[in-house]
């Protein structure tokens, strides 16, 4: 049985989801404020957290932080229909994904399998060993870690999928339609900004200069491309 941490203050909302999930081999544990959240994060070992951002005591947004300042855990955020700025917040906090309120249990259920198959091996029709390559810039799928040169970059399950993405397709460039298609489809956020949200992150743990990247280059009006050092011959 895999275990979830849910953080949410709607006690009914917990139950329906703990009714839910376990039949599909899930366990969830759960806190209903903030700070008994990032309490039984740190006491339980778990595979993923599904983290409201209205909580008493300490919200949603700075759970996430202070989470993310210790692990790399993927998280699903809940956040209210309308809430986009919080979304965007939420992501570039580092939250993994997220799904508006009121949402389908069965949707729930798709997201947390395909975050949970993402961050555990290799992306689809790949060898598991099948290292990317490209300048300095080394990614490992099957150990699910980034090296720049000699210095080891920890990312989200998020971001390691979508800089995979982008090393396998160098050279190349990807409307953000293209990307989210080749990340599993429906498991992404899909609003305008997600894909914008992560690639700034990438760049911030990537880049030299992350307001000058030379690495994810932004192809106006188009989407992204990850350079080759043949390109800036």
């Amino acid at each position: 049985m895999s275990k979830v941490l849910m953080i949410d203050d709607d006690e009914r909302l917990v139950e329906l989801v703990k009714d839910y999930l376990s039949p599909h081999g899930f366990t969830l544990i759960s806190a209903h404020d903030g700070l008994r959240g990032i309490e039984t994060f740190e006491r339980e070992v778990v595979e993923l957290i599904i983290l409201d951002l209205m909580l008493p005591e300490l919200d949603g947004l700075e759970v996430c932080k202070r989470i993310r300042g210790t692990s790399d855990i993927p998280i699903i955020m809940l956040t209210a229909r309308g809430e986009e700025t919080d979304r965007i917040v939420g992501l570039e906090l580092g939250a993994d994904d997220y799904l508006p309120k009121p949402f389908n249990p069965r949707e729930l259920l798709a997201r947390i399998k395909a975050i949970l198959r993402r961050s555990a091996g290799a992306m689809p029709d790949e060898p598991p060993d099948a290292r990317v390559t490209v300048g300095e810039v080394s990614l490992d799928p099957a150990a699910r870690r980034v090296h720049v040169g000699e210095r080891e970059v920890v990312l989200t399950t998020a971001e390691f999928d979508l800089l995979h993405v982008l090393l396998q397709s160098a050279g190349r460039v990807l409307s953000r339609d293209q990307l989210m298609q080749q990340l599993h489809g429906s498991s992404w956020s899909y609003f305008d900004r997600s894909i914008d949200v992560h690639i700034s992150r990438i760049r911030q743990k990537i880049e030299e200069n992350p307001r000058s990247p030379a690495l994810v280059k932004t192809i106006r009006g188009v989407g992204y491309q990850f350079a080759r050092p043949e390109d800036d011959r």
